[in-house]
């Protein structure tokens, strides 16, 4: 499962509100449902936050991931944000992330989930494509740095 064929402009939003790592998981699962890609949102939300519970997808350079295998969704979905001046995420760097990429799939099918996170992951690592999600004026801007 390619990011290409996952990601569109109604699935990014470049002002996250939230101030807390709870409110941003529920500001990204709400981009999802707006968009009509989970069926069960507390399901989700209970999925994501086990997942959070059992170790922190906050990963380094102001980046977060969290993600869950979870009845709530068919297939493999995603979308992403941007909090410009970040939140805490329970980083590996101790650093409030800025950039959350929520990725969704259902427990029966392990490689899509596995190979969106490589690809992600692959892009996400590049200083210069982070500093282009937070410079991002339209969504557009950060599909691009995805290869859209």
């Amino acid at each position: 499962m390619s990011i290409k064929s996952v990601l569109e402009e109604n699935l990014v939003k470049l002002d996250l509100e939230g101030n807390s790592k709870e409110e941003i998981i529920h500001e990204l699962l709400d981009i999802l449902v707006k968009a009509g890609k989970v069926k069960d949102v507390e399901t989700a939300f209970r999925d994501i936050m086990s997942r959070e519970n059992k170790m922190s997808t906050g990963i380094q350079d102001g980046v977060a991931i969290p993600h869950a295998k979870t009845k709530a969704v068919e297939s493999l979905v995603a979308c992403v944000g941007v909090k410009k001046n970040g939140v805490d995420f329970a980083s590996l760097d101790g650093k409030p992330s800025n950039i959350f990429i929520m990725t969704l799939s259902s427990p029966n099918r392990i490689g899509p989930h596995v190979q969106f996170l490589a690809e992600i992951s692959n892009i996400i690592i590049q200083e210069d494509a982070r500093d282009k999600i937070l410079s991002a004026k339209a969504p557009g801007e950060i599909l691009e740095v995805f290869g859209l």
